[in-house]
C-alpha cells in the first residue's frame, strides 16, 4: 500500500481514483477544482480530500494528474499552489491528462529539479474503461521510474506500457487519436451508404463485423449510430481538443496527417450542429443533416 494523491476528478478521474483505493488498497487523497466533486469522491470510496493540490501531494509517494488540457495541467502541477510545491522528494508525478509532448518535458523539467520522477501516461478506453479498471495507458518516462510507478497504475488499467523517454506517452496517444479519427469516419460513411441503399445495417454490420473491415468501433458503436444516438463517449469538444494537440505537433515534426485535418474539420461542423457534448461517433449525424 503507498500513500496516493490524485488532482482532477472528472469523468475519467473520479473512477480512477475509486480504482486505486478500492482495487489498489492505497491511501488515496483526492483534490477537484469544484470541492463539492471531492466530497462526492470521499463519500463513496473513504480517503480524505484537500484544499489545495499542494496539500493533497504531501507525503504523498504518488501523484496522479488527470485534468483537461496543458493549462490546466500547469495550474495544479507548478503553481505556488501546485503539487510540486507538496511533493516530496523520490515521490513520481505521472499525467494521464491527454496533452501535448511539451508540456511533459516541462513538467519532467520541473520535476527533476525536486528529486521528483515524472511519467506522462495518458489513457485511452473511455469512461466505461475507467468505470471498469480496463483502461490502455502509453508512458513515457525513465524505465527505472515507470517500473516504480507501473504496479500503482495497475489498479485502474489491462494494459501499461513504456513508448519511450518522457513525451512519449502523449505522442502514442496522439496516434491512438489519428486512428480512432479515421475509423469513426469511415464507418460512418459506410453506415449511410448502407441506410441510402436500403440495406439492413444490422445484417450487413453482422457479415463485415467478422472480416477485415471489424474495429472496436465497429463492434461497440454501431448500434448506436445507426439509431441515431450519440451519448455514449467521448465528446466531440475533447476529441477536437485532441486533435488539436496532434495537428500542432504535425506542424511540429512534418508529419503530413491530410485524413486527420478534414476529420478535424467535420467535428468542427458537428459542433456547429450543436453537437459538442455528443460522443465522437456523432459524424454520422453530420452526413444526414438534411
Amino acid at each position: 500500500m503507498a500513500k496516493v494523491a490524485f488532482i482532477g476528478l472528472g469523468v475519467m478521474g473520479f473512477p480512477m481514483a475509486g480504482h486505486l483505493k478500492e482495487k489498489g488498497s492505497h491511501e488515496v487523497t483526492v483534490y477537484n477544482r469544484t470541492a463539492s466533486k471531492a466530497d462526492d469522491w470521499v463519500k463513496k470510496y473513504g480517503g480524505r480530500s484537500a484544499g489545495t493540490p499542494a496539500e493533497a501531494a504531501r507525503e504523498a509517494d504518488f501523484v496522479f494528474t488527470c485534468v483537461g488540457n496543458d493549462d490546466d495541467l500547469r495550474s495544479v502541477t507548478i503553481t505556488e499552489t501546485g503539487v510540486l510545491a507538496g511533493m516530496k522528494s523520490g515521490a513520481v508525478l505521472i499525467d494521464n491528462t491527454t496533452a501535448s509532448a511539451e508540456v511533459a518535458r516541462e513538467l519532467e523539467a520541473a520535476a527533476k529539479e525536486k528529486g521528483i520522477g515524472f511519467i506522462d501516461a495518458p489513457v485511452s478506453g473511455g469512461q466505461a474503461g475507467a468505470e471498469n479498471g480496463v483502461l490502455t495507458v502509453m508512458c513515457g518516462g525513465e524505465e527505472a521510474t515507470f517500473d516504480k510507478a507501473k504496479p500503482v497504475i495497475d489498479a485502474y488499467a489491462r494494459m501499461v506500457g513504456l513508448m519511450g523517454p518522457v513525451g512519449s506517452g502523449q505522442l502514442t496517444k496522439m496516434m491512438n487519436q489519428i486512428c480512432i479519427a479515421g475509423v469513426v469516419q469511415g464507418l460512418a460513411e459506410a453506415i449511410h451508404f448502407g441506410k441510402q441503399s436500403g440495406l439492413d445495417i444490422e445484417k450487413v454490420i453482422d457479415v463485415i463485423s467478422k472480416g477485415a473491415a471489424g474495429s472496436w468501433q465497429m463492434e461497440n458503436r454501431y448500434k448506436t449510430m445507426n439509431a441515431g444516438k450519440y451519448d455514449f463517449g467521448f465528446a466531440v469538444d475533447w476529441m477536437r481538443k485532441d486533435l488539436d494537440i496532434v495537428l500542432t505537433e504535425a506542424r511540429r515534426n512534418g508529419a503530413k496527417l491530410p485524413l486527420t485535418a478534414l476529420v478535424d474539420q467535420f467535428y468542427g461542423d458537428v459542433q456547429a450542429m450543436g453537437g459538442k457534448r455528443w460522443d465522437t461517433s456523432s459524424l454520422l449525424a453530420r452526413l444526414e443533416k438534411k
